[in-house]
């Protein structure tokens, strides 16, 4: 890689939840720094805090999130493979979503160290 990218590793533990494709959004869904809700013909998927999310919830649950730097341009490629190529190749498994200015890569809490070293070696830098 040509470039490095520089990431912010946030604070917050994350669950990713699902919820069937009808349900209403949950007023738990909505609190806190950093959450997304996506809505597709097939469920319901919400990212928040863990602490937010009831017990009951299909749900996996302890993802921390590395924010890439941006704003990014739209028509800038290749972003997010220069991130998941180094943590596929460390067998990391990642959960990804975007914003209109930059992307989050999640990582299981118990890969977390083995996924900033393997980002780290590909040149990226890590805040």
């Amino acid at each position: 890689m040509s470039n490095s990218l520089r990431m912010t590793l946030r604070p917050e533990t994350l669950t990713v939840a699902r919820l069937m494709p009808q349900a209403a959004i949950p007023e738990w869904a909505t609190r806190g720094a950093l959450w997304s809700i996506v809505r597709s013909e097939d469920e319901l998927s919400i990212v928040c805090g863990d602490e937010q999310v009831p017990e009951t919830a299909r749900a996996e649950r302890e993802w921390r999130a590395l924010q890439l730097a941006g704003p990014i341009p739209f028509g800038l490629t290749g972003i997010l493979a220069s991130v998941l190529s180094p943590l596929a190749a460390a067998g990391i498994g990642i959960f990804a979503f975007s914003t209109f200015d930059t992307d989050y890569v999640l990582v299981k809490s118990v890969d977390l160290d083995s996924a900033l070293a393997a980002l780290r070696q590909a040149g990226h830098v890590i805040l």
